[in-house]
């Protein structure tokens, strides 16, 4: 679907997400010839540069971040780039702006809020008031939507004042990922799974997003947010939705989105006691991670030194529905893990009974998993007969790896969604409900912690996390997808 002509206005146009993620994804969609000829990425930020000043500045941030640099791309892209200097709390400096884009009904604005949560208020009311917030514009929300439920409905209210909810995306950039709109493709694609997908043949479900890395130079955000706020109730619960969900009756934005709401308000709540069996928090110390010695968190730059916030959690959820009653959904995930990796893992109950030579407890549990990262694609782990005389059965993989069966070039996750914001395309953002429902699950938590004076439990760098986490699954049985594999 050809794109209609735009100016993408990036509020915080010099920030580190505009320079590593959405000016290359821009220039890679330039580059696929996705752009109409006229179409500009207006960056506006707080300095008082020139345009030649601001390329300058593109040049050195942005342009490292680029896969496939073509010289003469780049400089047809970059003159697509325009620099406005602006305040974004000063309305009396949105004239620039004003004066900047073009008042073309034909023309669609997008404003990308690349800023922290407490300018979208004043950034919307103040494009309304010099009369740029117009039927034919859109405003994009980047995260943290909030630091709670309170926050999160506050946000709804503000931006919905200017704009529709129809004009409004929420992005959560795991949505855009190619392997997550495979697992749609997966379910609702094909018959082969969806009989299978409920509690009758299912026995666990596990969603783990790890990372190597540290807080490096976001201190300053991190300590006041930590793993739940900042990983699980946006990443991991939009994953858990996606997996979750009942067929919806078509791809249609609302019709998606409703069936995610449903999961969301399905999740059982915590109480007291259940809270302290099912969650785990941990904070990582000094240790090893690719071979090299990493601090503590607390002695990273600008920690606070006794800081109580967590850098991993694990949990046990539960969806009180027909469909999967009594199927547990452990939810994990941490910084400075021992290995980089987002991936879901459906794992299917045990064979009643063996005909074969061999106990039913060497038999491998049939297991589905979608791999996120680092490399997407699918894996079915199924027992197969190994070759030879006599019938001993070991386990055995069925893998779609996605670069090998699809040669043509895949799109980052932010290329995606920016496409789909400049089509109006909205199935892939969380509605406004969605975000409540969300805080809703995951406030009783964060005020159990507030008012416990315990730490989290640390746990070395460059490992799984807390032992209280394998404990934790450990209880019914099972084993996190990675402990469980058998060593090389």
């Amino acid at each position: 679907m050809a794109l209609q002509d735009f100016d993408l206005v990036l509020f915080g146009g010099s920030g580190d997400l505009s320079m590593r993620k959405l000016l290359p994804a821009m220039y890679a969609r330039d580059v696929a010839k996705d752009l109409p000829p006229s179409a500009r990425v207006i960056c506006v930020g707080r300095h008082e540069w020139s345009q030649e000043e601001f390329l300058a500045t593109v040049e050195q941030n942005s342009r490292p971040h680029i896969k496939k640099f073509e010289a003469k791309s780049w400089e047809a892209f970059k003159k697509r780039v325009v620099y406005v200097p602006l305040n974004a709390t000063d309305v009396s400096t949105y004239k620039a702006l004003y004066d900047c884009l073009r008042h073309d009904p034909n023309v669609t604005l997008v404003y990308y809020l690349a800023t922290p949560p407490h300018l979208f208020a004043q950034i919307c009311d103040n494009l309304a008031e010099v009369g740029l917030a117009t039927p034919n514009s859109r405003v994009v929300l980047e995260k943290p939507l909030g630091r709670d439920l309170e926050s999160a409905r506050q946000i709804n209210k503000e931006v919905g004042k200017v704009f529709a909810e129809s004009q409004i995306y929420r992005i959560d950039h795991y949505l855009g990922k190619e392997t997550v709109q495979n697992l749609l493709a997966l379910r609702f694609g094909n018959i082969l799974f969806e009989p299978l997908w409920r509690r009758e043949w299912i026995s666990d479900v596990q969603i783990t997003i790890a990372e190597k890395i540290g807080v490096g130079n976001r201190m300053g955000y991190y300590d006041t947010s930590g793993a739940l706020r900042d990983m699980l109730q946006n990443h991991l619960l939009q994953l858990l939705c996606i997996v979750a969900m009942e067929p919806p009756t078509s791809i249609a934005p609302d019709a998606v989105r409703d069936a995610k709401l449903q999961v969301l308000r399905s999740l059982k709540r915590f109480t007291p006691t259940t809270l302290a069996q099912n969650i785990v928090r941990g904070q990582y110390r000094a240790g090893h991670v690719d071979g090299q010695a990493v601090p503590s968190y607390r002695d990273e730059p600008d920690a606070p030194e006794y800081s109580r916030t967590e850098t991993f959690v694990a949990m046990k959820a539960e969806i009180d529905t027909w469909r999967w009653a009594g199927v547990p959904f452990y939810l994990r995930t941490g910084k400075r893990m021992a290995d980089r990796l987002a991936e879901i893992v459906v794992r299917f109950k045990p064979i009643p009974h063996s005909i074969f030579n061999q106990p039913t407890s060497s038999f491998q549990p049939n297991s589905l998993v979608i791999r996120l990262q680092p490399d997407e694609g699918l894996k079915m782990n199924l027992m197969a007969k190994t070759p030879g005389d006599g019938m001993r059965l070991k386990p055995a993989e069925l893998e779609l790896d996605f670069n090998e069966q699809f040669k043509t070039p895949r799109m980052d996750a932010y290329e995606r969604l920016l496409l789909d914001v400049l089509r109006g395309q909205l199935t892939l953002f969380m509605r406004g409900d969605e975000l409540e429902a969300a805080w809703e699950w995951v406030e009783p938590i964060l005020q159990s912690w507030d008012a416990d004076d315990s730490q989290p439990i640390p746990y070395t760098s460059g490992t799984w996390g807390p032992a209280a986490s394998s404990a934790l699954i450990g209880r019914d049985g099972l084993q996190w997808r990675e402990e469980a594999l058998p060593e090389d």
